[in-house]
């Protein structure tokens, strides 16, 4: 009589991961048939019915039932394989990341792979491996801008305000102008696209004058009131705000959400704005246009209908504008703020600079010259061709 087969019973997340690993297109045909095993053999099935159903062999179901029920879900992953001795130390890839973080090349302002590994005496592929495994990336550069405006604070938490909890009986409008919009037409005729070729233009343009769009965004409805000038100036901008009041019902209140652009703050607009009781201006923090919706709106803009179009006078233009403005208010859709003042103050608060000789988070590497010790150490150790295998030693 053969052994009897070890009895599985999983619990409702065990059954869950099982599930996913089985039918995740990424997971590795291995470990998606170890599951599969595992999965049927909870439903009671005997190891021969399991190998036919499964294409392996008795043994092997078996094997990992037995290794299932003795180590549960770790049991199903592989075990470390035999392989070639570390031949870089953690002193050597402690040394790689200082001078990638504190150092350049003579010859320029940032290090390549091949430019390092002549440095440190590597191979490029044994510099990628230890820049991959600590996420540095030289040949990349993020531009970022922080709000010096002493009333950064107030003024965040009163429009994320009006976004969030709008007042009764009013209308939100995040307005503000695209300048400089031009109408371009490309040297030669453009390339339509076609099976096995995207469409292709002209690098060079001919350019046929621009326009000014002021905009006024509805943080309620994602209507947009849109209107074309051939300036920006002052008095264009007046002309907008009156454009909008023929546009609001007089039972409204209006609340202007704008940035401090000086346009928005001639003594004409000042004076018009006055009269009226029933507009109210919020002002944007300096450098913070992200907390204006209209800024989305001009973004889908320029992706959707002005970046390759081809227009041979603003006539065109205009009339491009027009169009995208009348199929965006036929079937409007509202931006959705989903984040708190309490939630976005923390991220955009300026960050002391962490000190040169602590490159990496909570501390794991606090010098160049000290060994890598903890979680890390495997990390480092998985990245450069060390004997460690299974998936979670490389978290």
């Amino acid at each position: 009589m053969g052994k009897t087969a070890v009895a599985i019973d999983l619990t409702q997340r065990e059954r869950r991961e099982l599930e996913s690993l089985a039918s995740r297109r990424k997971t590795a045909q291995g470990l998606a048939q170890r599951a599969r095993i595992v999965l049927l053999a909870a439903e009671g099935a005997e190891n021969k019915d399991i190998s036919l159903r499964v294409d392996a062999a008795p043994n092997t179901v078996g094997k990992w039932r037995r290794r299932f029920a003795e180590h549960r879900l770790d049991g199903l992953l592989d075990e470390p394989r035999p392989g070639a001795p570390r031949r870089i130390g953690d002193d050597e890839v402690a040394e790689t990341i200082r001078l990638t973080l504190d150092t350049t090349p003579r010859d320029a302002t940032h290090w390549s792979l091949r430019s390092m590994a002549r440095a440190v005496g590597f191979a490029p592929s044994t510099i990628h491996r230890i820049w991959k495994a600590f996420n540095l990336q030289p040949h990349r550069t993020e531009t970022f801008k922080l709000s010096a405006d002493p009333l950064f604070v107030d003024k965040v938490r009163d429009i994320v305000g009006l976004y969030l909890a709008p007042p009764e009986r009013a209308l939100v409008l995040c307005v503000d102008e695209k300048s400089q919009i031009q109408a371009l037409d490309r040297s030669q005729p453009l390339l339509p696209m076609r099976p096995g070729q995207i469409e292709r233009r002209t690098h060079d343009y001919t350019r046929h004058g621009t326009l000014t769009l002021f905009a006024a965004l509805d943080a309620a409805t994602g209507k947009v009131i849109g209107r074309c000038y051939p300036r920006h100036r002052g008095r264009e901008f007046l002309a907008f705000l009156r454009e909008i009041e023929r546009n609001v019902p007089p039972d409204l209140d209006v609340h202007l959400i704008m940035d401090n652009y000086a346009t928005h703050k001639t003594e004409p607009i000042r004076k018009w704005l006055g009269a009226r009781a029933r507009w109210h201006v919020h002002f944007t923090p300096t450098a913070s246009s992200w907390v204006n919706q209209v800024e989305r709106f001009f973004a889908n803009l320029t992706e959707k209908q002005i970046r390759r179009g081809v227009h041979r006078s603003t006539a065109e233009l205009e009339a491009a504008i027009r169009a995208y403005l009348d199929a965006l208010n036929a079937d409007p859709k509202p931006f959705k703020w989903t984040k708190s003042a309490d939630d976005i103050l923390p991220a955009v608060k300026p960050k002391s600079h962490e000190s040169q000789n602590q490159h990496t988070r909570g501390g794991r590497l606090h010098g160049a010259r000290r060994p890598i010790k903890g979680r890390f150490a495997t990390r480092v150790s998985f990245a450069i061709g060390h004997n460690l295998r299974r998936p979670r030693l490389s978290l």
